[in-house]
């Protein structure tokens, strides 16, 4: 197939990527076109607007940071739905409220296309190996035309009902994790008198009945802060964790849901973006607890 992405994020190169290796022709779109260039060196066209990436292929996926980019990005003057939109398939993979996802479906239909929304949960390293969770929200028909795209970037692909229903199963199945690099960083915090290496350390922690599945994939950022070393590892920033924890709550107050703990933990990661900095790698988080003085 001809498959666009707007947005070409370290996700969006990861999931291009992978669909240029299992054989698809690709073309992009970014509003910085300089992180467009490894996809493009490896083979995929460049689009000049969203307009024109809507016009020249039959999947668009959409990969952006907030409501305000996808509003600029599809409804803009030469957006997404500037373009021959009629019969093509929208997929959009962004971490979006259920509303702002049921919102769009609606000017997406309104061209004739069809839309699905897939976010989806994962790092860089299965975005690229195609094993990502893929949470899904559409209409039967739109889900079955989607499938095998998404199964080919996931390993799994969950059909939660409506548009709406994907997003609101992402913010459920990111909250445990939110609340798990806070609870890593007390666990750190109560280890912190033993003489064992951090490496040594997180790899046991890693295998214990309490570890994230995801501590082996951020494990080498974590060991190195911890160190004290230089550490490039960025796969999520606080400042996103935060972002998406604040979802999470306004989404429960929604359903007169009580999350204290979710509460609490939106305090500690604010008190630790006023010493870190909010773009730190979010798993960094657990570093700061870990090294932290009682007030």
């Amino acid at each position: 197939m001809h498959i666009g992405i707007a947005g070409i994020g370290n996700m969006g190169s990861s999931i291009g990527a992978r669909l240029m290796e299992v054989g698809h022709e690709l073309t992009v779109w970014n509003r910085t076109a300089e992180k467009t260039k490894p996809l493009a060196e490896a083979g995929a066209a460049v689009a000049r607007t969203p307009a024109d990436l809507t016009g020249s292929v039959e999947v668009i996926i959409s990969l952006l940071i907030d409501t305000a980019a996808i509003d600029a990005v599809y409804s803009g003057p030469q957006g997404l739905l500037a373009g021959d939109a009629e019969g093509k398939l929208f997929i959009e993979m962004s971490t979006l409220t259920p509303e702002a996802q049921a919102a769009l479906a609606e000017k997406v239909r309104a061209k004739g296309a069809a839309f699905v929304e897939c976010p989806v949960s994962g790092s860089l390293i299965p975005a690229r190996a195609g094993k990502l969770l893929g949470l899904m929200g559409a209409e039967p028909a739109d889900a079955a035309r989607a499938r095998p795209l998404l199964e080919q970037m996931c390993r799994r692909v969950m059909h939660a009902g409506p548009v709406g229903s994907g997003a609101l199963l992402k913010l459920a199945v990111n909250l445990p994790l939110m609340v798990y690099w806070q609870a890593l960083g007390e666990q750190l915090s109560m280890c912190k008198t033993l003489t064992i290496d951090p490496a040594e350390l997180l790899d046991f922690l890693a295998e214990t009945s309490g570890a994230a599945t995801v501590l082996k994939q951020r494990m080498p950022g974590i060991v190195a802060k911890l160190k004290k070393v230089p550490s490039s590892q960025r796969t999520f920033t606080l400042e996103g964790g935060i972002k998406d924890v604040k979802q999470m709550l306004a989404e429960g107050e929604k359903r007169g849901l009580e999350l204290p703990l979710l509460k609490q933990t939106l305090a500690c990661y604010e008190e630790a973006k006023r010493t870190v900095g909010g773009s730190e790698e979010v798993s960094n988080v657990s570093v700061y607890w870990a090294g932290r003085a009682k007030p």
